[in-house]
């Protein structure tokens, strides 16, 4: 009733944790059985580790919340080395989550990562290209197929590109990520925001500006989504503020052939499975006997 297959890969259902809220998987694991999960996005991975943005890293916001975390993460041989044997017995199917800062970081990380059993890998495009004044990779369109190209050159894996909501035009950029190799598109990753602190007049964020997401921006990833999916012919996996199960057939109808869970995760470390549970009462209530029926019908 709820499998799907991205890619050649079968989902047991199409609910996947997005990357940055779900560690490498074991934390979840205290609350429910994160195996029953379709999958699980890693950690955002770079070639070296990083320690991450200093000051505060996460902040409410009114429906949502803002991040600076700076993809904290052990790098590339340490997770294949510590972490992604300890995620391959949890069940599910795993992705993995890489970012880079120039082309040749990218490259670096992909060739390591494509020598592991890891069943997709998430390219992460909002990375800021540190050789070109620190615009993100996935803000251009001709930069990000440049960036997709060089990692499709570089591995046979199933390669599902994760696109910003702050690119110049999202469904260019997709067709674009298509085009130079990209197996599947996932969106949305985070808006760029803000928040001040009135009583210590500065930014809340040494960074200045921070992540958005959670419910505040369902409304928007959901649009981009069924514009994406519309212009593409690849699979699309929808995120951005899904909360509930409703939430996600809302996404599924509007082009999305599987759905991520991010901030809800934070407020609600049950969330997965509960998703799972709505999704498969939902489709009972409306007596539909595959998912998969439902997918663009809007």
């Amino acid at each position: 009733m709820l499998k799907v297959n991205i890619n050649g890969v079968e989902f047991k259902n199409p609910v996947i944790a997005a990357s940055g809220t779900f560690g490498f998987g074991a934390e979840y694991n205290n609350f429910y059985d994160v195996g029953i999960l379709g999958g699980i996005s890693s950690k955002g991975l770079t070639i070296n580790p990083k320690e991450g943005n200093d000051g505060l890293r996460v902040f409410e916001t009114p429906s949502g919340m803002m991040n600076s975390v700076g993809l904290n993460n052990p790098g590339i041989d340490a997770f294949i080395e510590k972490e992604l044997p300890k995620m391959k017995k949890l069940g599910t199917n795993i992705l993995a989550n890489v970012g880079g800062g120039c082309l040749e970081d990218y490259g670096a990380a992909i060739s390591k990562i494509d020598k592991t059993d890891v069943d997709i890998i998430e390219l992460n495009i909002s990375c800021p290209n540190v050789k070109h004044g620190g615009m993100a990779f996935g803000i251009k369109s001709d930069v990000a197929y440049d960036v997709v190209k060089e990692v499709r050159s570089l591995t046979t894996k199933p390669l599902m590109v994760k696109l910003s909501p702050n690119a110049e035009d999202i469904v260019d950029m997709a067709v674009k990520c298509q085009e130079a190799g990209a197996d599947s598109i996932s969106l949305i990753n985070t808006l760029k925001g803000m928040a001040i602190d009135p009583y210590k007049r500065k930014p809340v964020f040494n960074n200045v500006s921070a992540g958005l997401s959670g419910p505040a921006v369902k409304p928007i990833a959901l649009r981009m989504v069924y514009e994406v999916s519309k212009a593409v012919d690849i699979p699309v996996i929808g995120l951005g503020g899904i909360s509930n199960g409703l939430d996600a057939i809302e996404f599924m109808m509007a082009g999305a052939s599987a759905i991520q869970i991010g901030t809800v995760n934070f407020f609600n470390p049950m969330a997965g499975k509960e998703i799972i549970e709505e999704m498969e009462n939902f489709l009972k209530s409306q007596g539909i006997k595959d998912i998969n029926e439902i997918v663009g019908i809007i």
